[in-house]
């Protein structure tokens, strides 16, 4: 009598994913943050949307609701990253998008030539394009605030500082739509990068090849700035060092 075929055990799953190759990109505090801070700040422009356009104002109507609406997300967009501040990977994240290190220098140049090739943009967690972004709707969102604040309480400063916020708070309002259009095309460009929004893991091919530089790994084990340059990693520093020498 033959002996019964033996059983193979299938191989355990690894941490990062059901089959190993999915790694984590976002906390559920970063994803709560991104997804408020979104549907806030997408209030307070839709609403200012049908306070300055005449056909919106007419197909929305009850325009003292919707300056109230205005008023109170334009106050509360910045509420959702201060809370989750009390997060340590969201605080790791901000500690990235603060630091501009030679790569994104390199990608910096890349994107003014138009190139396109991924071993021309290295790139941590985060882009050149996506530190410059975060960066630039965080200050104009403290901008929209403060001259908000001056056009609602009008006792607060004289005339010429209320028409003086007016003005910058139209012209940024505009420039932030023109920069969320962006962000939202770009965003739709790349599934991959949608989905780790969504969900919070990535597949680690699309990591290693749209953020080289980053090293998800360490995230979980180290210290939460497993980015690359300026963490030691001289295997990255020579990469860079590569790039600069072929954009010279």
């Amino acid at each position: 009598m033959t002996p019964p075929p033996e059983r193979t055990v299938p191989p355990r799953p690894r941490a990062g994913g059901r089959d190993g190759s999915r790694v984590p990109r976002f906390s559920p505090a970063e994803r709560w943050v991104h997804r408020t801070t979104a549907l806030l700040l997408g209030l307070c422009v839709f609403s200012a949307g049908c306070l300055y356009l005449p056909a919106l104002a007419e197909l929305v109507g009850r325009r003292a609701l919707v300056v109230t609406i205005h008023e109170w997300t334009g106050i509360l967009t910045p509420v959702p990253a201060l809370l989750g501040l009390v997060s340590r990977a969201f605080r790791a994240d901000l500690t990235r998008i603060n630091r501009f290190g030679p790569h994104d220098r390199v990608w910096l140049r890349a994107a003014l030539r138009r190139d396109h090739r991924r071993q021309e943009r290295p790139a941590g967690k985060f882009n050149a394009g996506q530190k410059l972004y975060a960066s630039y709707i965080a200050g104009a969102v403290l901008v929209m605030a403060g001259t908000g604040l001056l056009m609602w309480f009008t006792g607060l400063a004289p005339l010429v500082w209320r028409t003086s916020a007016t003005f910058v708070h139209d012209w940024l309002a505009l420039a932030v739509v023109a920069v969320l259009i962006g962000h939202i095309g770009k965003a739709f460009a790349d599934p991959e990068a949608r989905r780790g929004m969504r969900t919070g893991r990535v597949e680690r091919e699309w990591a290693a090849r749209a953020h080289p530089l980053w090293r998800p790994d360490e995230d979980l084990v180290g210290d939460g700035h497993g980015d690359g340059p300026g963490d030691g990693h001289a295997d990255a520093e020579h990469q860079i060092g590569g790039h600069e020498r072929r954009v010279r």
